[in-house]
């Protein structure tokens, strides 16, 4: 397949696969958002009273409690703002997976051709498939990061959504922070490229051992329906490992993302909320949400890299490898 055309099938692949995976997956995204934020997220629950008489009287709040655990969450959040409170941010996810993911899947897939033919280095090793990794992610992170900003705020914001919320957020942001403010948090997408890294060698790493038993067997290097199962399966442990490993940044960029209280801003910089949240609430501080992002990951990573790879198939372009 001409390059230009392969190029164009990364493309599509990456940004049906990461639309599908998020769309599947949003409300656990919503879950672990809040979850790692420090302010309020959760409305109280509110039961109504009567007198001796029997009138109704003014509700009184009977729950202001940050919920404990994933279906408490969500069952939380379904009570007291509605169903399609889980699927908030829905929207800017959708627009921002769908070019980012687009993005990173083609700027990879380039990147290891470019680094593969330069001769620097043994083709396909693990060297290529981390400098790969570590092009596509930073490339995407600061393409997509306005997206991201808005994202996180959407869905700490326990109010409904509406069309004039989401620009009275855009205008919020733009008039206290400018520009940069569409960026905050951008300093952690960059950390957290060490998990990009870390997925995608271990994904290429078990993916080509696949690959190798499966041509020992078979004599052929014809891919199957069990072969994408059982990418799904590398996707998805290659994802967890990752994920458990470099976490702290995911909380670190909610912190940094979510608004001002009382016109006061408690996080600044990267090494300043990860000192602050140490300092303030220890090593679990900095793993807050990890379950729900772990369930929402994992299931998302493999949905999407099944799509993606069946996709690329389906074109008879060269995948990931």
């Amino acid at each position: 397949m001409p390059g230009g055309k392969s190029s164009y099938v990364h493309l599509v692949a990456g940004g049906v696969g990461g639309t599908v995976g998020a769309t599947v997956t949003c409300p656990l995204e919503v879950v672990k958002t809040r979850l790692q934020s420090s302010v309020p997220t959760f409305r109280p629950i509110f039961c109504p009273t009567t007198t001796a008489s029997g009138v109704w009287s003014i509700p009184v709040e009977i729950s202001m409690e940050r919920p404990a655990g994933i279906f408490s969450c969500l069952r939380h959040i379904v009570q007291t703002e509605g169903l399609t409170a889980l699927f908030k941010g829905l929207g800017p996810t959708l627009v921002g997976v769908a070019p980012s993911r687009a993005t990173y899947f083609s700027v990879y897939a380039k990147a290891k051709k470019v680094l593969n033919q330069s001769g620097l280095t043994e083709k396909d090793s693990k060297l290529v498939h981390v400098g790969s990794a570590c092009i596509a992610g930073f490339v995407t992170s600061t393409l997509t990061s306005p997206l991201w900003v808005v994202k996180t705020r959407l869905q700490l914001d326990n109010r409904n959504v509406t069309k004039g919320q989401i620009m009275k957020l855009l205008n919020g942001i733009w008039k206290t922070d400018g520009l940069k403010g569409f960026y905050r948090g951008l300093t952690a997408s960059y950390f957290g490229i060490t998990e990009t890294m870390i997925h995608f060698v271990l994904y290429e790493h078990l993916k080509g051992e696949v690959q190798r038993h499966h041509l020992k067997m078979r004599g052929t290097n014809e891919t199957n329906v069990m072969d994408f199962i059982q990418y799904m399966m590398a996707a998805a442990t290659s994802k967890c490992l990752a994920a458990v490993f470099a976490y702290p940044h995911e909380v670190i960029r909610t912190r940094l993302r979510q608004k001002e209280v009382d016109g006061k801003r408690k996080y600044h910089s990267f090494f300043q909320a990860f000192r602050k949240i140490f300092r303030e609430e220890g090593r679990i501080g900095l793993y807050g949400g990890l379950g729900t992002h772990l369930l929402r990951q994992v299931p998302n990573t493999a949905i999407m890299f099944l799509t993606y790879e069946a996709v690329v198939h389906s074109f008879g372009s060269e995948d990931l490898s």
